[in-house]
């Protein structure tokens, strides 16, 4: 495990690298955090992709100024879904691809704001497979922007009040497109359910339905691990 810097059309991004114990190349998987950008939970979720078996690249979005200068920015770019953001995610993805331990096949796997990102990124960005975990909503043009998608695997919190119902409009939706896919909603699970925080902030999230639920997210990380080794070889 390693911090490493990947160039990128605005600069230089620090990024951290996971990789697994085994020394054949293996495929790769670009990691997106949630609201609250790089953190020991980000690096936390390379990590056991990578004793899955991948090559997992934790990106950090918010690089040129931590989240206060850049949530704006980013978000900006995540609901026009294009902009220099969209441009930092490809060229972590080409650096990954370059890497002599990677198999030159590609994921992507977001939480949270990540996985809103993961979802804008399905089609036409070069991935393989995606795994969007508690991303929002689904956008309007859904079914013409899921034609030409990757494989998708999607998990989500009942008890979230940001995606009531998105579990099931993108298992019809991903249906409809013929597009591989296994999607699951946690009856007892809530928003971030899949991110284990220690800070005390979160913590107190839990009173708006935003907390770590174990079962759920050890169930959501097989589910995923098994997803991508099904479509990234």
């Amino acid at each position: 495990m390693a911090d490493v810097i990947v160039a990128t059309p605005r600069g230089q991004m620090p990024c951290y690298l996971a990789k697994p114990k085994r020394p054949e190349a293996c495929p790769g998987v670009i990691v997106l955090h949630d609201v609250g950008g790089m953190s020991q939970d980000h690096r936390n979720q390379a990590d056991w992709l990578a004793d899955a078996g991948f090559l997992a690249l934790a990106v950090d979005l918010y690089y040129l100024g931590g989240l206060l200068r850049c949530i704006r920015s980013v978000a900006r770019d995540l609901i026009a879904r294009s902009g220099p953001a969209f441009d930092d995610v490809e060229a972590c993805r080409s650096w990954l691809a370059r890497d002599r331990d990677c198999n030159g096949n590609i994921g992507v796997i977001g939480f949270c704001m990540g996985g809103g990102f993961a979802l804008m990124l399905v089609s036409g960005h070069r991935f393989s497979a995606a795994s969007i975990n508690y991303g929002g909503k689904l956008p309007p043009d859904v079914d013409s922007f899921l034609q030409a998608a990757c494989p998708v695997v999607g998990s989500y919190g009942g008890k979230s009040r940001w995606e009531q119902g998105v579990a099931e409009e993108l298992e019809r939706a991903l249906t409809r497109a013929l597009i591989p896919h296994d999607v699951k909603e946690y009856p007892e699970a809530g928003h971030s359910f899949m991110n284990n925080k220690e800070q005390f902030w979160f913590k107190l999230l839990r009173y708006a339905g935003i907390a770590y639920n174990e079962p759920a997210a050890m169930d959501a990380r097989r589910r995923i691990a098994a997803f991508f080794h099904t479509h990234l070889g």
